[in-house]
């Protein structure tokens, strides 16, 4: 059914949320996980065009995707990682026509109406420009730590 799933990661606990359900459907059919991390800050977002180095948070971006295609890799799927720079939206879309993706799977934060046009722009772009299915889940908040009594 899927050979290719995208899964667009933020370096976020909403990570977990989506790298569990594509993992197990990469799992059921056979196909490989493309990671895919946007950097969006201003050293990302003029990159090319000012022709500069990588700032210290693309770093970051980059270990944390190595780290999370290690760990997938050795739970026994395959898993490739890319870290792209500019427009989320944008970007996710040129790296699912550039990777032949057959699936896009992404995390949504189920804001309401103006957070929704600050954050949703990204989920609602990315449905509405390309021509594979999109999968959104709403990221699960992490557990309120227990006090203990």
């Amino acid at each position: 059914m899927y050979r290719r799933i995208l899964v667009a990661v933020e370096h976020s606990d909403a990570d977990r949320t989506i790298l569990e359900h594509a993992g197990e459907l990469a799992r059921l059919t056979g196909a490989t996980l493309v990671l895919v991390h946007v950097a969006d800050g201003w050293a990302a977002r003029n990159l090319e065009h000012l022709k500069l180095r990588e700032s210290e948070e693309m770093r970051e971006d980059r270990q944390y995707l190595e780290m999370l295609q290690r760990d997938l890799t050795t739970a026994g799927l395959r898993v490739e990682a890319r870290l792209a720079a500019g427009d989320p939206a944008t970007e996710l879309i040129r790296a699912a026509e550039r990777e032949h993706v057959d699936l896009i799977a992404m995390s949504t934060h189920g804001h309401r109406f103006l957070a929704d046009l600050l954050h949703g722009a990204t989920a609602d772009r990315v449905r509405h420009l390309v021509s594979v299915p999109v999968l959104l889940l709403r990221a699960e908040k992490p557990a309120a730590p227990r006090e203990r009594g």
